[in-house]
């Protein structure tokens, strides 16, 4: 995956307590709303295999990646099981180097304009700024100006009723963690049926706001 797929799609699907059960269906419920983007938290356990079977599904057009990795171990054995991009919450430069090393995709999250700054002189390719919802969606027009050219996105506390907000406002993408998906929830074939209906309208949101953007 490269920063322009990511700003394309706009939003990626943080999915925490996946399995290597449950992963496919929700993936794919997820795609079939228009979300093709999937994050696999890394604190879940077996994650690995779930991340392992989702790279390796039929479908191409789900891109599978890793998240909350906080060390260049869990990094090398996500990239070695497919990830095609690394999440983290914190900025840790080795892991960036790591990740970047072998062609992935690296996106650490930071609070503070000299952590974004930190993260991205380390190589990675955008920053996720993380808990957004603290700092609210005025903070990237204000991180803008004086840090242009450093790609954004936003997660934690993000949901329907606020992306457009944070779109808006100049992150490139949003990530989406169980106001989206709820692993908790009993996997059923009509829960899938609602994943679709929801992904759908977050897309319309994302869309909307994207279009309103280049007009």
């Amino acid at each position: 995956m490269n920063i322009d797929r990511l700003k394309n799609k706009k939003i990626v699907a943080i999915i925490r307590g996946a399995t290597p059960e449950n992963i496919i269906p929700i993936a794919s419920a997820l795609r079939e709303g228009g979300i093709s983007l999937i994050e696999i938290t890394m604190e879940t356990p077996r994650a690995l295999q779930a991340l392992e079977m989702l790279s390796s599904h039929h479908d191409p057009t789900i891109i599978a990646g890793a998240g909350t990795v906080l060390d260049v171990e869990t990094a090398k054995a996500s990239i070695l099981s497919g990830a095609q991009f690394i999440f983290s919450p914190t900025v840790h430069a080795e892991t960036i180097q790591l990740t970047k090393s072998y062609g992935v995709m690296s996106i650490p999250g930071a609070y503070t304009p000299t952590e974004i700054l930190t993260a991205y002189e380390n190589g990675a390719d955008a920053i996720k700024v993380f808990p957004a919802s603290t700092l609210g969606a005025g903070f990237f027009k204000q991180v803008a100006g004086p840090l242009p050219q450093i790609p954004l996105m936003a997660t934690g506390g993000i949901d329907e009723g606020n992306l457009a907000d944070y779109l808006a406002a100049g992150a490139i993408a949003v990530g989406i963690g169980s106001s989206l998906v709820n692993t908790k929830q009993e996997i059923t074939e009509s829960y899938l049926t609602e994943l679709t209906k929801k992904a759908k309208r977050y897309m319309n949101t994302a869309n909307i706001e994207n279009s309103a953007t280049k007009s």
